[in-house]
């Protein structure tokens, strides 16, 4: 593949060893990753025994909305290696770290190690958590994001059926990044793919349709709700009852990162979290701000918005109190579906 860019061509770099991919993925993870990031070189910083005898190729932190942080074990693959003899294994050792309180308590004594021992780095930190802890920082976010980045230097054919098949572990934790570099002369210009902008958003390459009634496919409620508190599901239970009764035809459509709220076109989508029900109502924000005083209301970057095909905002719902304006919310939404339907 070539792409010509202000007359020049720039023709497919093809890595010959891996090492050399993690390379660039770390010294150019700044512009990879854009702003609002933080990335850890796992190999120089990080023991074997940290994570139970495997070493990821970097921790990434991603501050892009600052009221939902995210955190990522980074493993930097080539598309050629085979996959079920390398691939599947190294990603496999990740899940068993997540399910493991001692291991993750190991790690975020050894990242606040790290970060609190090199002023930049600490630095960076304190750019986008102010005067939150670092290290109470890092247990919360290591606890209740736990995401696993694959980056590729192409696409994995295997990909597909494994993420459908393990959905609760591939399905629910495992995020994909193509990253390809392209060489004209001594210049680079990298093409990535999705855009990192919208990686916690995407189902997959394409945007959320209005298509589905949620009762195909492999995901379903439960695949969202287990492994959360009481007081999430308590809350996902009153959104639905809420819209429900304000409309008998409304449906809740699980996919793959979300469940969304249908009458009949997209009105809303729901993250569940550990800690919260993050709702992305499809709504301006200045009318969203008009309807809820209490409730935290986090804006969204433009290429998210044009991911949900338009104006949107989130409000994060950690618990049922204060529940009248998320119901004065929904009749809102509601009351903007199509008429006729």
């Amino acid at each position: 593949m070539t792409i010509i860019a202000s007359g020049r061509r720039f023709d497919l770099n093809k890595y010959g060893v891996e090492k050399d991919f993690e390379e660039d993925i770390r010294d150019s993870s700044s512009v990879l990753f854009g702003k609002a990031t933080i990335y850890i070189d796992a190999k120089k910083k990080i023991e074997s025994k940290t994570l139970g005898a495997t070493v990821p190729d970097g921790f990434f932190f991603d501050f892009k909305d600052p009221t939902d942080p995210q955190f990522y074990i980074v493993e930097v693959e080539l598309s050629r290696h085979g996959f079920y003899d390398h691939i599947f294994p190294q990603i496999t050792k990740f899940f068993a770290f997540f399910k493991n309180t001692g291991l993750q308590k190991r790690l975020v004594d050894k990242l606040f190690s790290v970060v609190d021992s090199d002023p930049q780095l600490k630095s960076e930190f304190r750019k986008y958590i102010g005067h939150t802890e670092i290290y109470k920082f890092l247990s919360d976010i290591i606890e209740t994001s736990q995401n696993i980045l694959l980056v590729t230097d192409g696409g994995i054919a295997e990909l597909p059926e494994i993420m459908a098949t393990y959905t609760d572990t591939w399905g629910k934790m495992v995020k994909c990044l193509e990253v390809r570099k392209y060489m004209s002369g001594n210049d680079v210009a990298y093409s990535v793919s999705p855009d990192v902008e919208t990686l916690q958003y995407a189902e997959t390459e394409e945007a959320p349709n209005d298509e589905g009634s949620g009762e195909q496919g492999p995901y379903s409620e439960q695949f969202h709700l287990e492994d959360v508190p009481q007081s999430i599901r308590d809350v996902y239970a009153k959104i639905k009852q809420a819209a429900t009764l304000i409309d008998g035809s409304v449906i809740f459509n699980p996919q793959k990162y979300y469940i969304s709220i249908k009458a009949p076109t997209n009105v809303a989508f729901l993250k569940i979290r550990k800690k919260k029900v993050r709702f992305i109502a499809m709504l301006p924000e200045v009318r969203i701000r008009d309807l809820i005083k209490i409730h935290a209301v986090a804006s969204l970057s433009q290429p998210v918005q044009d991911f949900y095909n338009g104006p949107c905002a989130a409000i994060d719902i950690p618990d049922a109190a204060n529940f009248a304006e998320i119901e004065t919310l929904l009749r809102d939404l509601l009351a903007h579906k199509p008429a006729g339907s």
